[in-house]
């Protein structure tokens, strides 16, 4: 592909929001580039629910249909790559890859998603998204009536927990450190025979992925099925925050209702601006996102 072409659209990050975002270009005959390194956050998630047509098919399977679906449209292209730096430009924005590729489109949609930090303990990293799970909503169904812990503190906990607590009776908070619950909080915690146990974690043992038990600080082993986390996150590219787009809070981009961010020109799609982090969710973002951007460029020149 030559250098420099000027696209519609650029869209950065391939998965599922940023297909979505492609589908809906690609029938709009919009000229679109999808830059996709190929490393999905849920790369090691054996199955994906709670999503209509595709409960219980893997993310590869899912992504790697509607990839061969949106290829179909003749004017998307891909390229495989890892975009590093974005600029402004008079036409629209200039994107370059690790490779030093630049390509340069009207309009820009990043749909990169957020990378989870993992704590550095052992276990952890090699079961997360298998056992060690973030969403009642995505795999709660299939760990119904387990024992269940769930690593979190204070808010996030209390919220993870009354969701967990539907599907099972056998809950544990595991804070850590010193819990951080209101009066109240723990009022509802009692009531709900849900235990507290602040003590450190020093290993969660697993097979493949899948929790055994958890190793305490103080020695203790605890026999567990299923464990929720609710880690920090941060963006996955540093693309959105360099063009200088708002965040929330909590750290997710700043949209309008139709996923557009306070740059001229640039939306943003999924994880990276939504807290609810699903297929459904991620796909949904991504066709809106692509329909917004059509409709800003068929207003610019109509």
């Amino acid at each position: 592909m030559s250098e420099n072409t000027l696209f519609d659209v650029i869209i950065i990050g391939g998965s599922y929001a940023g297909l979505s975002a492609a589908m809906a270009l690609g029938r709009s005959l919009r000229k679109t580039l999808v830059i996709d390194n190929g490393k999905p956050c849920n790369i090691q998630t054996p199955h994906s629910h709670n999503f209509l047509t595709q409960d219980g098919s893997s993310p590869s399977e899912i992504s790697t249909m509607a990839k061969k679906k949106v290829e179909e449209y003749e004017t998307v292209q891909f390229q495989e790559g890892t975009a590093i730096s974005a600029q402004k430009t008079d036409f629209g924005f200039e994107i370059t890859t690790e490779k030093g590729e630049r390509f340069s489109s009207k309009k820009l949609i990043i749909a990169t998603g957020i990378a989870d930090e993992i704590p550095n303990i052992k276990g952890f990293k090699e079961s997360w998204g298998i056992s060690l799970i973030h969403c009642p909503y995505c795999h709660g169904y299939e760990y119904k009536g387990k024992q269940t812990g769930i690593i979190a503190n204070g808010d996030k906990a209390i919220h993870l927990s009354s969701l967990v607590k539907n599907l099972t009776d056998d809950v544990t908070i595991l804070t850590r450190a010193k819990a951080t619950f209101t009066d109240e909080q723990l009022q509802k915690l009692t009531r709900n025979n849900i235990e507290i146990i602040e003590t450190e974690i020093i290993e969660l043992e697993h097979e493949n992925g899948y929790v055994k038990s958890i190793v305490f600080e103080d020695g203790k082993n605890l026999k567990f099925e299923a464990v929720y986390g609710a880690f920090p996150f941060t963006q996955h590219s540093d693309i959105p925050k360099s063009l200088g787009c708002d965040f929330t809070e909590f750290g997710h981009i700043k949209t309008d209702q139709f996923q557009k961010t306070n740059v001229p020109g640039l939306f943003v799609c999924g994880d990276n601006s939504s807290m609810m982090r699903s297929v459904s969710s991620a796909v949904l973002t991504g066709s809106v996102a692509g329909a917004m951007v059509n409709m800003e460029l068929v207003t610019d020149c109509f």
